[in-house]
Order: structure tokens, then sequence, then C-alpha cells
């Protein structure tokens, strides 16, 4: 995943709201948003390759997002899959401290993990590998560390505020279309992660489309104040959507 864009405990109905992209190769096999066979008390998309996942939830309000850090000079061969990171985290019951202090960072490529619930929520990348608390407000995410002003973050933290400012209740088809911004940056703000300008240029969009890369999926999460948790999908393919499912419990702290 490329994009997560969010607001904690910054609405008046909503604890958290998340709106995130996810990008990848199109041929890189995945199965949309359901309860897991394997772990039925999580909620999220699957990737076939790895058997990890990018965004997830489960029924008892654990919540975990991942995307990587952009460096092509860190070495992808001899690592873990970080996918296996979001899943194991929704797959215990150990808070982010004690989960994230078991990992050891030299064994993945570099990445960015948002974990906790919608009433507390922390930010580890394994680049500086330090642990912090998430505070109040919107907050973005893409592949460098949180809140790095990168166009797309800035643009998709501008939108999601906009969108919370202006709104008690949430409509997902609107919250969608924002997430489905291609418009690429300007050159002159673009960042330099070393994949060269063009390529800068190609990734530089909220939602990207190119002939074998793009995004591959929108995913919406909702947490109320009662503790009712939407969790919405739509899946693409080469640009076009494919599909949408929609997901919603109360979270159950039993």
């Amino acid at each position: 995943m490329c994009l997560i864009n969010f607001s904690f405990q910054d609405h008046p109905r909503y604890k958290l709201v998340i709106a995130a992209n996810r990008d990848e190769f199109y041929k890189r096999p995945t199965e949309k948003a359901h309860y897991w066979n394997d772990a039925p008390n999580l909620l999220a998309g699957r990737d076939l390759l790895q058997m990890g996942t990018w965004l997830g939830v489960t029924k008892t309000g654990r919540i975990a997002a991942l995307t990587n850090f952009r460096d092509p000079s860190m070495p992808e061969t001899g690592k873990l899959s970080r996918g296996a990171i979001v899943r194991n985290f929704l797959s215990t019951n150990a808070s982010p401290e004690v989960f994230l202090g078991s990992l050891i960072a030299e064994d993945y490529t570099g990445f960015n993990l948002i974990a906790g619930t919608a009433d507390e929520l922390f930010y580890y990348s394994n680049i500086d590998n330090r642990l912090s608390s998430i505070d109040q407000g919107v907050h973005g995410l893409s592949n460098h560390f949180l809140n790095t002003p990168w166009p797309k973050v800035v643009k998709g933290k501008k939108h999601l505020e906009r969108y919370l400012s202006a709104h008690l209740e949430l409509d997902l088809d609107q919250l969608f279309e924002l997430l489905a911004d291609a418009e690429q940056a300007d050159e002159t703000a673009l960042p330099n992660t070393g994949v060269g300008l063009e390529f800068e240029k190609i990734l530089s969009p909220m939602f990207i489309k190119t002939a074998d890369y793009g995004t591959r999926s929108s995913t919406i999460v909702a947490v109320d104040m009662d503790n009712h948790l939407t969790f919405a999908e739509r899946v693409y393919q080469n640009g076009h959507l494919k599909g949408e499912q929609v997901f919603n419990f109360k979270i159950s702290h039993s």
C-alpha cells in the first residue's frame, strides 16, 4: 500500500477514519477483503504470494496498516515478507510495544506500520526503529516517514480534512472518489527517492495507473463513538473498478 490518510480522535462522531490506497503490480495475485478461514477474527484483503496483508482489522478492534519505505538502494533479497507483520499483529493480543519489541528490524526491508486500536494508535518504522504514539488529528503516510510532505500525502490529508470538517456522517462513495484522484504532481514538488524524475512523476498521484502497476484497491475504515466499525473496499484492475464489498460490525472486546 502506498498511501494511508487517516483522522484519529478528531471528529465528533468517528474515533478513526482511514482512507487508503494500495499500489502493486497487477500480476501479483491478491484476494479481495474477507474474513480469513485460517483466522476467522481477521478481516482484510490478502496477498496470495506471501499470504500476508497490507491493511486489516479484527472483530476485537485491532487495526494495522503497512507501507513500504521507498529506497531502491535497500536490498530486497534475503528479507522476510512485510505483509506478515500486519497479519501477525492482528493475530495476537500483544500490545504494539510488546509486538514490535519482538521484531528484528533487520529481518525486513524498510517499512512503516500503523498499529493499535481506534482508541490508541501507534506508528513505527524500522528505518529509525522508533515507536511513537499518534497524536489527535489528520495524518498521512506514503513510502517515507509519517506526515512526510510528499504531494500525494499533502493532498490526501487536505481532501480528508476538508471532507470530515463538512460532514457528520460518512458517504463511502464520496470518500472513494477522493481516493481516485489521479492528477500527477508538479515536477518541482516531487521527492527524490532514487527512482528517477519520470518514475517519481508516475508515482506521484493518489491513484496510480500504468501499464503493469497501479492502485489495486482502495479501503475505507471507520470506527464511530459506539465502536461500530465499517470496512469498505473497492478493487481495481488496470485502473478499472472490478468490485466493492462493505462489512459492518460492532467491536467486541471480549
